[in-house]
């Protein structure tokens, strides 16, 4: 079987997918497998190999790895059999986001400006990378991964996404002007690289040490856990697409068109991860529920 996951991460990958964690698991179950003298994919092992994972949600991205694996081998091989999805009953949940105010993400960009300095790169790297963040909602694995020839006349060009589709952000003149600043510093540092946003040695962020930092900013801008979770850098994400629902500037009785063209913005694959940010805008949930209150009651939509 070892074989048949050789060939289907690398047909993954020439699709541009990494595949790290998948690999891992196809690998353990093919061993899995091995050991019962199994050359095909079969469902009662399947639920056994996933079945030693420690929680149900681990359980049910180890099913649903090789649910997708028996896929792709069945278009030459119905020998294998396809596992029924979803056997944990497994549902995700999202964890509420923080909607970090205003104030809040001034305090943030201030704190950066105030790590320590001493001819570091730092404090306008982690300003302008707080700031950008803010103004765009990217993820902060694309915000890392971008490159200088990335930023166009037309705005960011984003190659990397979560789910590897090119897309462009475009970027209000403030941002524009604020990354320019960042660079013209960047390059008075004599600090190279290709990517935006580097360390003084000019090499790229890497997103453990940026949430290091991200945890003394918070602290130092007084922001505290709720809930007994501290606001995450990802928060700034959420925070554009509610605010980007709030002030919709042609009315939200078109929240469908609005809703399509924040999905494009943020890189969403799937229109319904957007709609979940109507949870978190109090103001839009209540005008919604007033329009189909009176709906039901015989009113127009």
């Amino acid at each position: 079987m070892i074989t048949a996951v050789e060939s289907y991460l690398a047909v993954r990958r020439a699709a541009g997918f990494t595949l790290s964690n998948t690999e891992y698991l196809l690998r353990s179950f093919s061993a899995f497998a091995a050991d019962k003298k199994q050359t095909h994919i079969r469902t009662a092992t399947t639920i056994d190999w996933a079945s030693q994972a420690g929680s149900v949600a681990q359980r049910h991205t180890r099913y649903q790895t090789i649910c997708h694996f028996a896929q792709y081998l069945r278009v030459e091989d119905p020998r294998h059999e396809s596992p029924p999805p979803n056997h944990f009953g497994y549902r995700k949940t999202r964890r509420v986001p923080y909607i970090y105010s205003r104030g809040e993400i001034d305090g943030l960009v201030l704190a950066a400006t105030r790590l320590p300095a001493s001819g570091s790169l730092r404090p306008k790297t982690y300003a302008a990378l707080i700031s950008l963040l803010a103004a765009t909602g990217l993820r902060i694995s694309e915000a890392l991964h971008l490159l200088v020839s990335d930023i166009t006349t037309n705005g960011l060009l984003i190659r990397r996404t979560k789910f590897q589709k090119t897309r462009l952000v475009p970027l209000h003149d403030t941002a524009v002007t604020g990354l320019g600043h960042y660079l013209m510093y960047r390059q008075e540092k004599r600090r190279g690289g290709d990517h935006v946003f580097v360390s003084d040695k000019g090499q790229p962020l890497v997103y453990w040490k940026v949430h290091g930092v991200f945890r003394t900013l918070l602290k130092s801008a007084g922001l505290k856990p709720s809930g007994g979770r501290w606001p995450r850098i990802h928060d700034l994400r959420h925070t554009f697409a509610v605010r980007a629902l709030e002030s919709s500037p042609t009315g939200r009785q078109r929240i469908g068109q609005h809703m399509l063209a924040l999905a494009t913005y943020l890189g969403h694959v799937n229109i319904n991860a957007t709609y979940w940010y109507l949870e978190t805008t109090p103001e839009l949930m209540r005008e919604i529920a007033n329009v189909t209150e009176s709906f039901l009651q015989g009113g127009r939509p």
